[in-house]
């Protein structure tokens, strides 16, 4: 059995915090009000931002533009977010939140403070600072680019061989 590098069992449990932090949605959300996790992330987004354009949603939660695209035009669909052109500039589409989609977010708004405060409720003050400083610079990290725009992360992580 070959063994792994420790920061690749880092990896491994960070990616299992992230699919753990999910559950209460799966479990409590998902099914009740016929939304997708994706859907889920770009409500909550919207409601705490509201007038984003989906290009800037994608570039808050790293989710790509794709993914992004789909999940709004569900949430439209089902009534949840209006997407309007931006009058100051004409390419732009402001999203906001329907009547329906301020009741989803003010239901599901306590839910997420409530995940949020447990995960970090074994923390004292100065470790959730760190971890905080942790995860910026990790995402720092993974959005760095070179001169030419082109992601670092994509680059240096290619498979050996398409090198």
């Amino acid at each position: 059995m070959e063994t792994s590098s420790p920061h690749a069992e880092i990896l491994h449990r960070l990616l299992k915090l992230s699919n753990r932090l999910m559950t209460p949605f799966s479990v409590n959300l998902e099914h009740q009000y016929k939304i997708s996790i994706n859907e889920f992330r770009m409500l909550m987004l919207i409601g705490r931002y509201p007038h984003s354009a989906s290009h800037e949603l994608a570039e808050r939660t790293g989710v790509n533009a794709m993914s992004v695209s789909r999940a709004v035009a569900a949430l439209e669909k089902h009534g949840r977010v209006k997407v309007e052109r931006d009058k100051t500039n004409r390419r732009r589409k402001r999203l906001t939140l329907t009547e329906e989609g301020e009741r989803l977010y003010t239901i599901m708004r306590p839910q997420t403070e409530r995940v949020a405060d447990y995960l970090l409720s074994d923390l004292k003050p100065h470790e959730v600072a760190m971890f905080d400083h942790i995860l910026s610079t990790l995402i720092t990290t993974l959005e760095a680019t070179d001169a030419q725009g082109q992601s670092l992360f994509l680059e240096r992580t290619r498979p050996a061989d398409e090198a």
